[in-house]
């Protein structure tokens, strides 16, 4: 499945996910620039902080109360604020969109 990132810089990357991985795993696997997952997905750093849009139809489920402190915790956050750690891919999330928000970098 595609996932699509745009870096603080504002190119694209288009990157193949795979259902059932962290959106984090498929950024961090293609050197998108701002996304570290410094924690590697335990929820501890906020360093794979983005603003997701989810494809036409999708919807994410709201974060849970851990994720939503760390966002808290974050610089830029936006209602669409999401750890990439956090987002599991799904077929229906063909498409999703992730942008790195320039306080990452």
């Amino acid at each position: 499945m595609l996932v699509r990132f745009i870096d603080p810089d504002g190119c694209e990357h288009l990157v193949e996910g795979e259902a059932g991985e962290s959106a984090m795993r498929c950024a961090t696997r293609a050197l998108i620039p701002g996304i570290i997952g410094e924690c590697g997905g335990a929820m501890a750093c906020a360093t794979c902080h983005c603003y997701a849009t989810p494809p036409d139809g999708a919807t994410l489920p709201d974060p849970a109360a851990q994720e939503r402190d760390m966002i808290d915790g974050c610089i830029d956050t936006r209602p669409t604020s999401r750890l990439t750690c956090q987002v599991v891919l799904a077929p229906e999330l063909e498409g999703i969109t992730f942008i790195v928000p320039a306080s990452q970098v």
